[in-house]
């Protein structure tokens, strides 16, 4: 049968496909004139540029590193203009309705409270001006005629001590727009069982956690993060590559750890264009995403930080699809994926592929029937056997 899921999506299409995003730093996502008005409202001067175009410029260059520790170190200027209750709402709103600009209809965005306290802040008024801030995003993305849902992550730094702290947060406004936990930061000599009180109180509490692991540091993080910490999802996870085995005659081969977050249909947070930058992966066509979509791993798309990143959802599907000559079915896989990875309950999750996920993109498969016949290049994509 002919059909359009043979062929490639227009950039066009890509942008207006409903896409789930569950990796996105808060932090990492700032508009470039944001933080330049929000410095000089609140006299930071640290900026090294203050001119908003050039200020974005000098964020891509900064990070393109190759090494995960520059990277992290851009953020010290988004996090210093972000100490205010108005600073944290506003780029929260302008968070969700640029990810709703670009077609994402769910997003879990997450941010370190104890990274905003330095104008007298509490814990709580951080995640209640982060709340307020997300909603406000979500009415003006609708008057926009867009439609997005945002949770929010809490992190807690993995090189400090408020771990437990953070849990404790989470839970406690897990019922008012929390969705769940997360610790990021530099992976070496920081394991994740560090904060084992604070998964162990998750797990007794029944909550959702995340962790940033397998990206700089390679499968001991891994195995930690599940089989020491317990977590539902890992963050990045690319270093599961080296536990597979590839050899001359194409034949695959896994090892323990790599089978079981297959088999266990663990969801691996894949962030392609960051993960180029801080060197955990060389190119786009040598990231393990490749393979790793070959062999059926709960794969999902996600963006890090789209300020450093210069990103987008978006823009992260048109490499992907440009790469490995992706498919809109190619697509919805990796969307429905992510939406059945995220941290709220299954049948409002359920209920997002089946009414705005899988229609959206039938959607988009249909327009072949109404445009001039173009000669394309079938292109075969495997189907997920859940």
């Amino acid at each position: 049968m002919t059909s359009e899921t043979t062929t490639q999506p227009t950039s066009e299409q890509i942008r207006r496909a409903p896409k789930v995003l569950l990796h996105d730093h808060l932090d990492g996502g700032l508009r470039p004139a944001t933080v330049v008005e929000l410095a000089r409202e609140n006299g930071y001067e640290g900026l090294p540029e203050t001119d908003p175009d050039k200020l974005g410029i000098w964020f891509r260059e900064a990070s393109d590193s190759g090494s995960l520790e520059r990277y992290l170190e851009t953020f010290a200027h988004t996090c210093a203009v972000m100490q205010t209750r108005d600073a944290l709402a506003r780029v929260a709103a302008e968070c969700a309705e640029d990810l709703a600009a670009d077609g994402v209809v769910y997003a879990e965005v997450r941010y370190a409270p104890e990274q905003h306290l330095e104008q007298g802040l509490t814990l709580e008024e951080v995640v209640e001006a982060v709340n307020e801030g997300f909603r406000e995003g979500e009415r003006r993305a609708r008057e926009n005629g867009h439609r997005i849902r945002v949770g929010a992550l809490l992190t807690a730094m993995r090189h400090a001590a408020r771990a437990l702290e953070i849990a404790e947060l989470a839970n406690r406004y897990r019922d008012t727009g929390v969705v769940g936990f997360d610790i990021a930061g530099a992976e070496a000599g920081y394991p994740p069982t560090r904060h084992l009180d604070a998964f162990e109180y998750l797990k007794r509490e029944n909550n959702h956690f995340t962790i940033h692991a397998g990206e700089a540091f390679g499968l001991p993080s891994i195995w930690q993060a599940l089989q020491w910490c317990g977590a539902d999802r890992l963050g990045h996870g690319v270093r599961i590559i080296d536990d597979i085995e590839v050899a001359d005659d194409g034949s695959v081969k896994l090892g323990r750890l790599a089978s079981y977050v297959r088999d266990k249909r663990i969801p691996l947070e894949m962030c392609p264009t960051s993960n180029l930058q801080t060197g955990a992966a060389p190119s786009y066509a040598e990231h393990p995403i490749g393979l790793l979509r070959r062999l059926q791993f709960r794969l999902t798309v996600n963006t890090d930080n789209r300020l450093m990143s210069h990103t987008s959802m978006s823009e992260e599907f048109e490499h992907l699809v440009k790469t490995f000559r992706y498919t809109l079915d190619d697509m919805q896989w990796f969307t429905v994926n992510a939406m059945k990875s995220a941290f709220i309950p299954f049948d409002e999750r359920l209920a997002m592929i089946n009414d705005v996920i899988k229609p959206g993109y039938a959607e988009l498969r249909a327009e072949w029937l109404f445009r001039p016949a173009t000669t394309t290049s079938p292109v075969s994509s495997a189907s997920d056997p859940e």
